[in-house]
């Protein structure tokens, strides 16, 4: 079943397309990685994934069940948020709010969504401590876990691993892909991180303002765009940029 359907989709703004030519569908349960250079229209597609942002041609359908308020998102993270004075508990709860309505008070239902996500991302033990004090990783640990509370279908990261040393990243990377195996959530991650996604995505799409190629991962390292891409940056990799 797909959850999302873009027909030669098209984003842009004031009537002049960033992204242009979209032509794929996410299926139930995949793990889709959004692959480009800086300024291939990247952000500005999951803005239109999120619903925040109408195409100015073509057609994207979502499925009739999933609405825009359950959506987990997991944004790039800013210095202000890194230094929010808040516990990780109260954090987590926040994923909560969309689906609370106008109800005024968190449910026994929330706060237990709350316990399951904290104790799928091992991290049950900080939650009354202060994120701020955390560190880079359990930050981002905490982050998604706040994503994970606000939806039981579908997931998007936008560079979860931003900032981040190596052991942590492959850690948070391994984490995820084991949560769309365990849990059959459909994750779209945006990421520079090739070399760690490609180990774990089930499809690719790649854009340069325009799409160059979706399909499997197994796909897409045969291909002529999967091939230039990636020895671009096994090569910048090894020269340590």
């Amino acid at each position: 079943m797909s959850l999302i359907s873009c027909e030669n989709v098209s984003f842009g703004y004031e009537g002049k397309a960033v992204i242009s030519q979209l032509n794929f569908k996410v299926d139930s349960g995949d793990y889709l990685c959004i692959v480009g250079e800086n300024g291939a229209g990247k952000s500005t597609l999951m803005k239109g994934l999120l619903q925040l942002k109408q195409s100015i041609e073509g057609t994207i359908t979502f499925d009739k069940e999933l609405k825009g308020n359950e959506i987990g998102y997991l944004p790039q993270q800013t210095i202000v948020q890194k230094d929010f004075p808040a516990s990780v508990y109260e954090i987590v709860l926040s994923g909560r709010l969309s689906s609370r309505g106008l109800l005024p008070f968190y449910s026994k239902k929330d706060k237990q969504i709350v316990e399951e996500n904290l104790h799928r991302l091992g991290i049950a033990h900080l939650k009354n401590k202060c994120y701020r004090e955390l560190s880079g990783g359990q930050q981002q640990r905490v982050l998604l876990a706040r994503a994970l509370c606000a939806t039981k279908k579908l997931l998007l990261l936008d560079e979860p691993v931003s900032g981040l040393d190596p052991v942590v990243t492959k850690e948070l990377y391994q984490l995820i892909a084991t949560i769309n195996k365990e849990t059959g959530l459909t994750i779209i991650v945006i990421s520079h991180d090739i070399q760690n996604v490609i180990a774990y995505a089930t499809k690719i799409l790649h854009v340069k303002n325009e799409q160059r190629f979706f399909g499997t991962t197994k796909e897409y390292e045969a291909s002529f765009v999967g091939k230039e891409f990636l020895s671009k940056h096994e090569q910048d990799w090894k020269g340590g940029k």
